[in-house]
């Protein structure tokens, strides 16, 4: 299950990525397969209807934001517009296809930032491979949402960093940030890295690198309508306490107790929690997750300066993200797929079997007991469970990365 449980293996060679990867890319396709039939299949949430509508108005000269509302960044609209061009009918199919080949260049990112930092054969073969079947573990909700997207984004900045191509990489990091914002919290650990490497001069380079991938893509929507891009941003950063956070989670293991009465409510495209407790859930959890970003990143500049602990740093910052968010929907989770596989040594081996259980926890319940989750009945316990699974792997990551640890080393 760990995609790092050797820490004696050699380094690969030239090429050695070459048949991890394969390796990855056959697990993926029988893994991809296998979410279309019997317990995948099950009673799917999708979010492709949503999608298809935004492509096709843009196919039909309508302008994004200015003409018609979109909930997501201007770089994510690619795909939602590509899958457009199939027959209607065969959207959904189009879809997948686009993201099965995100999935792929995942995989292949992933295995040339470990072969890049000197990661031996075996933790090639675990690492690919725990990829590939990571689709199994969360379940359907993987065909028919776009995260994979900015998740490959991000990887291919960390990439570009680990093989010292630094203004390429923040660039990269620019463009995933405008399509979904949480690579942004990537952007410090990066920072870090290219300074202490490089010199302060290139980070404030690289930070103008950064800056610029995102207005070049946001600007000309920002111009045609100021409004339509302010309401996306202030719509997402305005969301209540979601029902599948940890603080509601919380709150329904309260209710289960006799000691709780949850309001359920629905907004924003969600099922929420609305009352006085749950604002203020909502604010300390917001609270919980600027300290524990700040946590990662002061903890990653006094530390060590090599390329496992830039893994570490990259995946606990993205799960502090998520653990402490006021909104954690299950698709949140696809953004570590590329992400916990890199860690290094005995840190790698809990944080994979952490998350695997957080996956496994997920698919539990998301999405055929989604509705028993909103009606306040017992399988609320299930998302307890596992929101503090990602605490747990934040908790794991944070360890491996505090100055003087050796969890993560490997030869």
């Amino acid at each position: 299950m760990s995609a790092s449980s050797q820490s004696s293996s050699r380094p690969a060679e030239a090429g050695g990525a070459g048949p991890a990867i394969a390796v990855g890319l056959v697990l993926l396709t029988i893994s991809w397969g296998l979410l279309h039939v019997g317990f995948w299949h099950r009673n799917p949430i999708i979010d492709t209807p949503i999608y298809q509508g935004y492509g096709e108005k843009v196919l039909d000269g309508k302008v994004p934001y200015r003409d018609f509302p979109v909930e997501y960044p201007p770089a994510a609209l690619p795909v939602f517009v590509l899958p457009a061009l199939a027959d209607e009918e065969d959207y959904g199919s189009a879809f997948e296809l686009l993201m099965w080949t995100c999935a792929v260049a995942a995989i292949v990112l992933l295995a040339a930032t470990l072969s890049a930092g000197g990661a031996g054969a075996t933790r090639l073969y675990a690492a690919t491979a725990f990829a590939a079947i990571a689709p199994l573990l969360l379940g359907s909700v993987i065909l028919t949402r776009f995260d994979l997207w900015p998740a490959v984004l991000a990887t291919g900045a960390l990439a570009a960093l680990v093989a010292g191509r630094d203004r390429l990489g923040l660039g990269v990091l620019g463009l995933a940030t405008a399509a979904k914002l949480y690579p942004a919290v990537l952007l410090p650990v990066a920072l870090i890295w290219v300074a202490r490497r490089r010199g302060r001069r290139e980070a404030l380079v690289g930070l103008a690198i950064f800056a610029a991938a995102v207005v070049v893509i946001v600007l000309p929507f920002a111009i045609l309508s100021p409004g339509g891009v302010v309401h996306s941003l202030t719509t997402q950063l305005g969301r209540p306490l979601q029902i599948e956070s940890l603080g509601a989670a919380i709150l329904l293991g309260a209710h289960q107790l006799g000691l709780y009465d949850p309001t359920v409510g629905s907004s924003h495209g969600s099922q929420n929690l609305s009352g006085f407790l749950p604002d203020v859930l909502a604010g300390v959890e917001t609270g919980l997750q600027l300290f524990a970003l700040v946590a990662v990143w002061i903890l990653f500049a006094r530390g060590r300066l090599d390329v496992e602990r830039l893994f570490v740093a990259s995946a606990a910052a993205v799960v502090a993200f998520i653990a402490f968010g006021k909104v954690l929907s299950p698709q949140f989770l696809i953004w570590l797929l590329p992400l916990v596989p890199l860690v290094g040594g005995s840190a790698g081996a809990a944080a994979c079997w952490v998350f695997a259980g957080a996956l496994v926890t997920t698919q539990l319940w998301f999405p055929h007991r989604y509705w028993d989750v909103v009606a306040l009945e017992p399988a609320g316990w299930l998302v307890l469970v596992r929101d503090l699974l990602l605490v747990a792997l934040l908790a794991v990551l944070t360890a491996a990365i505090r100055p003087g640890s050796g969890s993560t080393r490997t030869s």
